[in-house]
């Protein structure tokens, strides 16, 4: 709420601001013609600061206190879920609803499981669900289990296919998606090493780049489209590229990746000039193991990641990491609540909404690490 209040406070301060720049830019040759200006600005600004704080009750009357909220993620243990869960928590408690009608329930990274916590979630009559699925490939079954009951659904991190969100539309389904596009996080860690320039990452000069992939749940879409186009975008920019051995699944876990990571260097050795990771937590588990293998980071070795944890982006800061994307989970948690609210009201919801990721390395961690304190 104070967050939504700030924002219209905020875009008051830059409408004054811009009218009295436009008034201090007009030379004016009578006390009269600027006393006019003056009174124009001022009428504008107070015009402005009322519509604002209009705005800003307009969010505060809604009633919500007795409705339900049923979330479920699809494992409690999964750092960047973490992170998002607890912020659409508290989100939703700023916006009226009550703690205790909020259901926050841990999937265990089981379709089954999740799917009886829905039913059981339908059962208790919840006035709209948030659902992390645990496969993508069950959103038009689930959707269907939801929809039959007249609950809304909005699906946060894990995008079902782009078909099912179109029947959604023409068959007015009450559903949405939020997230962020994962072929821009991907894009953003190739983005990374062509800044820095091939005769650079090309630690060997042998005229290709040679990485090693750590991948998520290869079911999972994201994981899919951070794998393909971290690497499409150097092959875009025209550079040779060799994937040593195959693409390594480390199911965004950890001590999964270091393992992996601990294999690999054992195989290729220095041919390894790039280390790719799907999420931070793999590209934190990677770091681990090149640490014990006496590989330096931004000597001879880059590593990447995404999500931006906190520990990731201490480390891009020091250039113990190469660089991590932000997955904004403040902007796409309140981005789901706010779709849920949406529902509950009976208003107008888009089939999809997406928030940006951010390109976060060395020149901007420290304010990106900063903003999320």
């Amino acid at each position: 709420m104070k967050k939504r209040i700030f924002s219209a406070l905020l875009s008051v301060a830059m409408v004054a601001s811009l009218l009295v720049g436009c008034g201090s830019s007009t030379t004016t040759t009578t006390t009269e013609s600027t006393t006019a200006a003056e009174a124009e600005t001022d009428a504008a600004t107070e015009a402005a600061t009322e519509a604002a704080t209009e705005a800003a009750e307009a969010v505060a009357t809604g009633d919500y206190a007795d409705k339900k909220v049923g979330i479920c993620i699809y494992k409690f243990d999964d750092n960047f879920m973490t992170l998002f869960r607890t912020e659409l928590v508290n989100y939703l408690v700023s916006l009226g609803f009550t703690e205790s009608n909020i259901t926050v329930m841990d999937s265990k990274n089981d379709q089954a499981e999740q799917t009886n916590q829905i039913n059981n979630f339908i059962t208790e009559g919840v006035d709209v669900m948030i659902i992390n699925l645990v496969n993508s490939s069950a959103a038009a079954t689930v959707t269907d289990t939801i929809n039959a009951s007249g609950i809304p659904v909005v699906y946060i991190n894990r995008e079902p296919e782009v078909a099912e969100e179109e029947r959604w539309a023409t068959e007015g389904i009450k559903a949405t998606y939020v997230g962020a596009d994962a072929r821009q996080s991907g894009t953003f860690q190739g983005e990374v090493l062509i800044d820095l320039g091939q005769d650079v990452v090309d630690i060997n000069g042998d005229g290709k780049v040679s990485y090693i992939m750590i991948q998520g749940d290869p079911e999972n879409i994201d994981a899919q489209y951070r794998t393909e186009y971290s690497v499409k975008a150097l092959t875009d920019a025209g550079w040779e590229v060799e994937l040593l051995g195959a693409v390594q699944r480390a199911d965004w876990d950890q001590a999964t990746a270091q393992q992996k990571v601990q294999d690999a260097l054992s195989q290729y050795g220095e041919q390894i000039e790039v280390v790719f990771c799907n999420n931070d937590a793999m590209a934190l588990g990677a770091k681990q193991a090149l640490d014990a293998a006496g590989r330096t980071v931004g000597e001879d070795v880059f590593l990447l990641g995404v999500d931006a944890l906190t520990e990731a982006l201490e480390l891009v800061q020091s250039g113990g990491m190469t660089a991590t994307v932000f997955n904004d989970h403040i902007g796409q948690s309140h981005q789901a609540a706010d779709a849920a609210v949406a529902f509950i009201n009976g208003e107008e919801v888009q089939n999809t909404y997406v928030v940006d990721y951010v390109k976060v390395t060395t020149e901007n961690a420290a304010e990106v690490l900063s903003s999320l304190q």
